[in-house]
């Protein structure tokens, strides 16, 4: 699925609904530690860490009751290998995934 083209300038304008998480996957490295330059097939699949950009509220419940997302901004995810609504600003790709399909929050110790 093609990138969606935004008409805004700016990611801070998108503000997900319901139980939507917006991230920033890792941009893949395109040189080594030692300064050899990969090639764009060992770098064109995505990274499976992001960072979280912005939540939704979450999603109501049977009840009524708010069931909040359990991500917050800032925070680093696990995502799977593919998948998400791409959102492209400017050069920058963003996407959009519901917070049960986020695998996992990475804690840093």
């Amino acid at each position: 699925m093609a990138a969606v083209r935004a008409t805004f300038k700016s990611i801070k304008a998108v503000a997900p609904l319901f139980d939507r998480v917006l991230v920033q996957r890792f941009k893949a490295e395109t040189k080594t530690a030692t300064g050899i330059f990969l090639p764009t097939s060992a770098t064109e699949s995505p990274l499976p860490e992001a960072t979280v950009i912005a939540v939704g509220p979450g999603v109501r419940d049977k009840s009524g009751n708010t069931v909040p997302v359990s991500v917050k901004a800032g925070d680093r995810v696990l995502l799977p290998g593919w998948g998400g609504s791409s959102i492209k600003v400017g050069e920058e790709e963003y996407f959009l995934f519901k917070d049960t399909e986020i695998l996992a929050k990475i804690n840093d110790e």
